[in-house]
């Protein structure tokens, strides 16, 4: 990997997660490649994707997985991490993008490949459907956020794939940050309680954010003084009252309900934040891998 953090993220993690999938898929051995496959064949295969259009994400953490399981493979990536291929890109192969080269043992490259499509298609997918929401958002006064709803074990991609679109990441992990929500309140007895409880008891680093759910408790959120107000699943006249209200005291973010087609409407409300989970249910990037492509490159080295 070169020393690569994939822009914030721990390569260590990568690797980790490498070896995990890997165990998992290939359980004791690849039967299917051990037994239809010379051990000393040698092939280049390349990695493309299918669709019309595709922000591109995943290269480097799909190269260290090779790498994981090879790290005699040959990995070279095609187009740059983060690029938007649209329809109108010039062909290569039909209509297909290709993304990533791999040379070595078919083996390795064979025993590696689902892992590899599956991973690196999702985070592209997340990726182009980020985009796509910054791109309807249209202003530079609201920046998208993403959420916590990511899968389990690949949060740390899916929240790298939202940046490389475009999204900047709200918290990682239930350590990062205090966020009141509705629950929090509840037990508590009151937002003015569940705030008073989290200042006295949380590291004085941490900004408190609360979730609220009308305009009375954004009232009250702004009163106990917190960093940041979330407006839950409010109407876009509820948002405006909060704006007004708030002025540019606290930041505002707007969440629950956001479409590609509301959030045009949610973004002119005025608020600083729109945070959705929408991102991670977008559909993977449809990607293939192909060995030999029409270039004669299938060697044995016996």
């Amino acid at each position: 990997m070169s020393g690569k953090s994939f822009d914030g993220v721990n390569p260590y993690l990568v690797r980790e997660f490498a070896r995990s999938a890997l165990r998992e898929d290939l359980g004791y051995q690849d039967v299917t490649t051990q037994a239809c496959v010379d051990p000393n064949l040698v092939v280049e295969a390349k990695i493309w994707c299918k669709d019309p259009e595709v922000v591109v994400c995943g290269l480097d953490v799909a190269a260290e997985i090779f790498k994981v399981y090879d790290p005699n493979l040959e990995v070279v990536s095609a187009v740059a991490e983060g690029a938007y291929c649209s329809a109108d890109r010039q062909a290569q192969r039909g209509d297909d993008l290709e993304l990533v080269t791999i040379r070595g043992s078919a083996r390795s490259v064979l025993a590696v490949e689902r892992v590899v499509l599956n991973l690196m298609a999702r985070m592209c997918g997340i990726a182009t459907h980020t985009r796509a929401l910054v791109a309807a958002m249209n202003t530079q006064d609201c920046q998208l956020l993403d959420t916590r709803k990511t899968m389990p074990m690949l949060k740390v991609f899916d929240k790298y794939a939202a940046r490389v679109g475009g999204a900047r990441n709200h918290r990682f992990g239930l350590s990062d940050g205090v966020l009141i929500k509705e629950n929090h309140i509840a037990v508590c007895g009151g937002i003015a309680p569940a705030v008073r409880l989290a200042r006295s008891r949380s590291p004085v680093s941490l900004k408190i954010e609360v979730e609220v759910g009308t305009v009375a408790e954004c009232r009250q959120a702004y009163a106990c003084g917190v960093d940041m107000i979330m407006l839950d699943n409010m109407t876009l006249s509820e948002m405006r009252s909060c704006v007004s209200m708030v002025g540019s005291g606290i930041p505002l973010e707007a969440s629950g309900n956001i479409t590609r087609q509301r959030i045009i409407e949610v973004a002119a409300c005025g608020v600083d934040f729109i945070s959705t989970s929408s991102m991670y249910k977008a559909p993977p990037a449809d990607l293939s891998m192909l060995i030999g492509d029409d270039m004669g490159d299938i060697k044995n080295t016996t």
